[in-house]
């Protein structure tokens, strides 16, 4: 079962959303507030599988040579439930096939 981590930007109802997979919040892991660099090091140290953030610029702003995770950036016009919610058909089709050192950017 895929490990997720929902950046701390996106709508909590994320998580309930997906019940197929072990899925925790950064608030969860009471990891809020911690830098991208930090943070990208914790999930391949807590062996999660796959982040999800809304941070476009992710990619470019660290070294994601090496991930041991696959990246979901959801671009969305607002960080709102009803502008994420829109994108679930395409989470769910992307999870089973995402792979490691990816990133995928979902757009509505």
């Amino acid at each position: 079962m895929k490990r997720i981590l929902i950046d701390e930007n996106l709508p909590v109802k994320l998580k309930y959303r997906l019940s197929d997979y072990e899925v925790y919040t950064v608030r969860d892991k009471k990891w809020n507030g911690i830098k991208n660099g930090k943070l990208l090091a914790l999930l391949s140290e807590n062996n999660f599988d796959v982040f999800f953030t809304s941070d476009k610029n992710l990619q470019y702003q660290q070294n994601t040579s090496n991930l041991t995770f696959s990246i979901l950036v959801l671009d969305v016009k607002r960080l709102t439930w009803k502008d994420v919610e829109v994108l679930l058909p395409k989470i769910k089709n992307l999870l089973p096939i995402s792979e490691a050192g990816q990133i995928y950017t979902l757009t509505e």
